[in-house]
């Protein structure tokens, strides 16, 4: 019985799957042999993705430092308390959550922890660049609140805080949001804040896109201003996929229940460590030169493009993103997605400001520059990507320039590996 007993140890610690391991190599080679330009998406650090892979996964650790329903969590104590000093220290705050799951699991908790069902919120609309989590009718936020939202100017393509004030004193909303999915433009938390003063309003930021941009102080910063500020993890700020919430320590007995019992159980402690090391190297000062190239780059490509005869939607860009309108090239967004993605050039279809087609279709498309940056390319590299998008778009049925473009796209994403020596 023994020697089964230890048989069957040793059996469990040299199981391989196969299927799963030809996967992850799969996903590899993307990863390195294509260009990576969806706005929301990175390439953590090898660290980062080392500390995922450990042990920490396998505790329980309901509860928060201190205060644990389960023993044998001193170690899960350490892990967080270092990533909510961390997390504090990076965005100049006084209380953090670090236990949500995503971006959306950090809304929801706020939104449990100061609204009631039926409660109005006034978001930014889904096809002007909000965000699902914000009001969509298909979402949580849809069925139990009562969703108002503004619309961007229709001829800037911008956010009018005028109509947003006027619109505010109207629907007297008990949250106001901003923050968005797809907004290229910097975002005026401190105009949002008057609006909420005057209306009574409790006031968030969703900066999941722009935390990273905002810690390195190239777009205005939220914490201190909204009441709240939740953030993802995995995009500008380069980390484990992860949200977490920033807010007042006043607020943080009502945060921390909304988050745990509230909308989630045990923690996942192997991302919190995680999400500890990418703000430790979110700390370092060469991020902030990262952040700078990315905003760099992405004006360097909208440039490209917008001279290559292609609209931008508001004429440019302030941060990591754009949005490139089709309309007039009688292209969809979806088929240039996908036109775009098979010669190596990933990026996603996206609904612009006013768009006449349905968010499976769209007008329009959104490129991002986080991950390229991350790879080590800069603006010769985006004039060269623009190239290839345009020369793309512009012959979608030449078999001989597509194949062209996609050789080429190869060769400059092997000249920038993502990472070294890693498979399954």
């Amino acid at each position: 019985m023994t020697a089964n007993k230890a048989s069957d140890n040793h059996t469990h610690d040299q199981v391989f799957d196969d299927d799963i391991r030809n996967i992850i190599d799969n996903e590899i080679k993307r990863q390195q042999e294509n260009i990576i330009l969806i706005a929301s998406e990175n390439f953590t650090s090898q660290e980062v993705i080392r500390t995922m892979g450990s042990v920490l996964t396998n505790k329980y650790a309901e509860g928060y430092p201190g205060f644990r329903y389960y023993e044998g969590c001193e170690n899960m104590d350490s892990v967080e308390e270092i990533a909510r000093q961390r997390a504090n220290k990076l965005f100049g705050s006084n209380y953090c959550n670090v236990q949500p799951h995503s971006g959306v699991n950090a809304n929801m908790a706020v939104f449990l922890s100061v609204l009631k069902c039926g409660d109005k919120i006034l978001s930014m609309n889904l096809r002007d660049g909000g965000h699902l989590s914000h009001g969509h009718k298909q979402n949580f936020t849809g069925k139990y609140f009562e969703i108002h939202t503004y619309s961007l100017d229709p001829d800037t393509e911008m956010i009018d805080y005028g109509a947003i004030m006027k619109q505010a004193k109207i629907v007297k909303p008990n949250l106001i949001i901003a923050g968005a999915s797809s907004y290229s433009r910097t975002i005026d938390f401190s105009k949002f804040r008057e609006i909420a003063d005057e209306v009574g309003s409790y006031f968030m930021a969703d900066t999941a896109h722009i935390a990273g941009l905002m810690t390195s102080g190239l777009h205005p910063n939220s914490v201190g201003v909204a009441d709240f500020t939740t953030a993802t993890t995995h995009k500008t700020l380069r980390g484990p996929r992860g949200g977490m919430i920033i807010a007042d320590k006043k607020y943080g007995g009502l945060i921390d229940k909304s988050v745990f019992p509230g909308i989630q159980g045990g923690p996942l402690m192997h991302i919190i460590a995680a999400k500890a090391v990418a703000y430790k190297e979110a700390l370092e000062e060469t991020f902030k030169d990262y952040s700078r190239r990315i905003i760099e780059n992405s004006k360097t490509l909208c440039q490209n493009l917008k001279d290559e005869g292609f609209r931008i939607v508001s004429g440019g860009t302030d941060n990591h993103l754009f949005l490139v309108d089709l309309t007039s090239r009688g292209i969809t967004g979806i088929e240039a997605a996908d036109l775009l993605a098979s010669v190596g050039l990933v990026l996603n279809y996206n609904v612009i400001p006013y768009d006449k087609l349905t968010p499976t279709i769209t007008s329009g498309i959104r490129i991002g520059t986080p991950a390229v940056t991350t790879q080590g390319m800069g603006t010769a590299e985006m004039e060269k990507i623009g190239e290839y998008i345009s020369t793309a778009l512009k012959n979608m049925e030449n078999q001989s320039v597509l194949s062209d473009i996609k050789t080429k796209v190869k060769k400059l994403a092997g000249e920038f590996p993502v990472y070294s020596n890693m498979n399954a």
